[in-house]
């Protein structure tokens, strides 16, 4: 896919890694559809940023945790730009708690962030990614792929997002292909001290942290090269999973 001009939706664009994923489609020359809920502040620096470049962007904030708000976004996207060609799922939380302390109240907002709400967006945006032969790319996690016990309900969270990514790749094909990316130790929660970094250096083969770039370069890949790679979770981990 040539990406200049085309239109991008990025979930979750405020800050962190989807702030990353956002500027990156704006240095291909994308107009970028920044979507926050909590972070407007930092969807306005990601703005900020992404005009910078000379690209063209706007925000849009939507409580995804509300199915209906998730399934209006992505035409609200299209309605402000004429099109919509590349939805990128970002939005999510990362709540540490055991099995002991889970608490329906904190499962659902969990499983609504993280693996419903990337469902109703991609359901959407449907009627613009077919009339596009669009892209849809979803942000999992290495956790999906193994047992942390003290974040169980995000594993299983990230694990949904495995199966709603192949799920989506077979219901669409062939008009819209659908991927993930399963980023490893990148961009640690801000509460961890230096021990905990320091033990996830140690602990991956690489021996380095991962960067916001490096899922940045995959997804580029995904969509730029990725023309026949559907269904399929690329792991950007510096070899956490086969240590």
């Amino acid at each position: 896919m040539q990406l200049a001009s085309r239109v991008a939706l990025v979930t979750g664009a405020g800050r962190r890694v989807g702030r990353a994923l956002a500027v990156a489609l704006a240095g291909r020359g994308m107009r970028v559809a920044i979507h926050s809920h909590q972070s407007t502040a930092g969807a306005g620096a990601t703005l900020e940023s992404v005009r910078q470049l000379g690209a063209e962007g706007a925000c849009f904030s939507a409580d995804l945790s509300d199915a209906r708000a998730a399934r209006e976004l992505p035409a609200r996207v299209a309605a402000h730009f004429g099109q919509l060609d590349v939805l990128v799922n970002s939005a999510g939380i990362m709540t540490r708690a055991s099995v002991e302390d889970t608490t329906p109240e904190m499962w659902d907002g969990i499983m609504n962030i993280n693996l419903r709400s990337m469902f109703f967006t991609a359901q959407g945006a449907l009627p613009a990614l077919r009339a596009a032969r669009g892209r849809i790319v979803n942000l999992a996690d290495v956790g999906g792929m193994e047992p942390w016990p003290n974040y169980a309900a995000h594993c299983i969270s990230k694990a949904g997002v495995v199966m709603l990514t192949q799920t989506l790749a077979r219901a669409l094909a062939p008009d819209i292909t659908v991927n993930a990316i399963a980023p490893g130790a990148v961009l640690p929660p801000d509460e961890w001290d230096d021990r905990a970094r320091a033990h996830l250096v140690r602990t991956t083969p690489l021996q380095r942290l991962g960067s916001p770039e490096d899922v940045s370069a995959a997804l580029l890949y995904l969509l730029e090269g990725g023309d026949y790679v559907t269904g399929q979770t690329l792991v950007v981990d510096g070899g956490r999973l086969v240590r």
